[in-house]
């Protein structure tokens, strides 16, 4: 692996790569099974960390053949691995009860040394409203509601103090989440996909991911230059609110070196599907279609081609260039063995001359 500096300076405004991760959804298909597939998830994970990778994230969907719950793989990932993060992206706050949700994060990242990186939205699938119940307000108003009651249980807040309605618990009782784990509030990040999202996310005082869809762009405005945008709106905001430096920002690409013609073949026809299907690309066997593309929005670009291709692709991309931390999304269809070539390519052939040097 090449993990000096890049052989020529970075062009004037890209910043260099502090970070390089990954983001997978640990798919499964109708013939493995979902026991197969969380068994790869956390193969991929080892994997990456051997690679020097510092960062890992993993997708929630619920009712489909994707990772429904993070935590628990968080926690056995963890395991099985010592220095790499494990963080989710994104876990929509709209079908969470915050307090439980407090509960189970403060224990996983105890449990795995502090590496736990959470990723939240307050975005909202009205499909999943049948089963999880509606709300008085409307979906977003109510994942505001419970991302702010979640920061402040993670924050050791106290949540309600006892007087006289508790049986066995005395008054004056100050009710908090435990265990507590003092460093999680630090490692909370907006999940973003529009300016909005952004500037929020800014104004919590948490961290920001932008991914690879984005909403309420410009007519016209490429998705880097949007990114770019919304990345410098957080930072502003940040500076404004708080008169300090904001953390890093992690953007998702999907950036697939082909280091053999038939990778390159490969990476070009998943390339054209996501483009011609957007978010219906690259499903596993079994995996629901989405109903539509969502109204107005757009889906990032896939970086592909030689090392070198890649590498000039993503040092004149807008959004890429305002990242601290690239993380590689990993198509859903993909095997084990396909992802973690993926992950050795970029790593090996690309990363290093983006200004990063490997986690080990």
């Amino acid at each position: 692996m090449n993990a000096l500096a890049p052989a020529t300076p970075l062009p004037s405004g890209f910043r260099p790569k502090q970070k390089l991760g990954f983001n997978t959804r640990v798919s499964f298909n109708d013939d493995a099974g979902p026991a197969q597939g969380l068994a790869d998830g956390i193969s991929l994970f080892k994997a990456a960390e051997r690679l020097g990778y510092q960062s890992g994230w993993a997708y929630q969907r619920h009712f489909d053949h994707y990772l429904s719950s993070p935590l628990p793989f968080f926690a056995a990932a963890g395991q099985h691995t010592s220095t790499i993060t494990l963080g989710s992206a994104v876990i929509p706050m709209r079908y969470q009860d915050p307090i439980l949700l407090a509960e189970a994060a403060g224990t996983t990242d105890l449990l795995i040394g502090g590496r736990l990186e959470l990723a939240i939205s307050t975005g909202a699938n009205a499909a999943f409203d049948a089963v999880f119940g509606t709300v008085d307000t409307d979906a977003r108003s109510e994942a505001k509601r419970r991302q702010q009651r979640f920061l402040a249980a993670i924050s050791g807040e106290i949540l309600h103090t006892v007087q006289g309605e508790g049986k066995g618990v005395p008054d004056g009782t100050e009710l908090r989440v435990t265990p507590h784990s003092p460093g999680l509030r630090s490692r909370i990040r907006q999940g973003s996909a529009s300016l909005g999202s952004a500037i929020q996310a800014a104004q919590l005082g948490i961290g920001l991911i932008s991914g690879t869809v984005q909403h309420d762009h410009e007519e016209g405005e490429s998705f880097g230059a949007y990114q770019a945008r919304c990345i410098e709106a957080y930072r502003s905001t940040w500076r404004a609110t708080w008169k300090t430096e904001p953390p890093p920002v992690a953007v998702a690409a999907s950036i697939l070196v082909g280091t053999t013609d038939e990778r390159r073949r490969t990476y070009a026809e998943y390339d054209l599907e996501r483009r011609t299907k957007g978010i219906a690309a690259s499903r596993p066997k079994g995996a629901l279609p989405p109903s539509a593309q969502p109204t107005g929005a757009q889906i990032s670009p896939v970086f592909h081609g030689t090392p070198d291709e890649v590498i000039r692709q993503i040092l004149a991309d807008p959004g890429l260039a305002a990242a601290d931390e690239v993380v590689l999304f990993l198509p859903p269809a993909f095997g084990i063995s396909d992802n973690i070539q993926l992950l050795a390519d970029l790593s090996g052939e690309v990363a290093p001359a983006l200004g990063w040097s490997p986690g080990i």
